[in-house]
């Protein structure tokens, strides 16, 4: 996908956002940081920038390949995991929402490559009606490994 797709860019300095329009108002979210600016015109608006927690956490001055801007919400998702392990609770991202959300993106891309609209059957686990579509959820796997069927797992 080229960035003609994505829309024009309208926050100078600001590589990646997205914009969610709500009923309580309108967050500015990407990578670096966010805004919220409120509906209602008496409340502040909220400006947060990404906190680098070098001083904190030396080791990632260090660490090749860590994009230093994701590395606190990457430590603190893993921090909660170990805790709701503990706790023997759900963790803020549980495997239900991953699920959700790649899912999502996944037939949002095909949607995008096949140039329709797809409708997914949660129910079922399917592409409704388009079998063209549902093909395109299994990828070849190389021999010996065969994609997993969810009636025999």
């Amino acid at each position: 996908m080229d960035a003609s797709h994505l829309g024009v860019n309208t926050r100078p300095g600001v590589s990646w956002a997205a914009t969610f329009y709500g009923d309580k108002g309108t967050l500015k979210a990407g990578v670096m940081g966010y805004d919220f600016i409120p509906s209602d015109k008496n409340a502040k608006p909220i400006h947060k920038d990404v906190k680098y927690e070098l001083e904190e956490y030396p080791e990632d001055k260090t660490e090749p390949a860590l994009e230093k801007h994701v590395a606190p919400a990457i430590r603190h998702h893993m921090m909660d995991l170990l805790a709701a392990i503990d706790k023997r609770s759900k963790p803020v991202a549980d495997i239900e929402q991953g699920y959700i959300s790649t899912a999502s993106c996944i037939l949002a891309n095909m949607s995008m490559e096949l140039g329709r609209t797809l409708t997914w059957d949660a129910q079922h686990g399917r592409i409704a009606g388009d079998e063209e579509a549902n093909k395109r959820m299994r990828r070849p796997y190389r021999k010996p490994w065969v994609h997993p069927d969810p009636k025999s797992v």
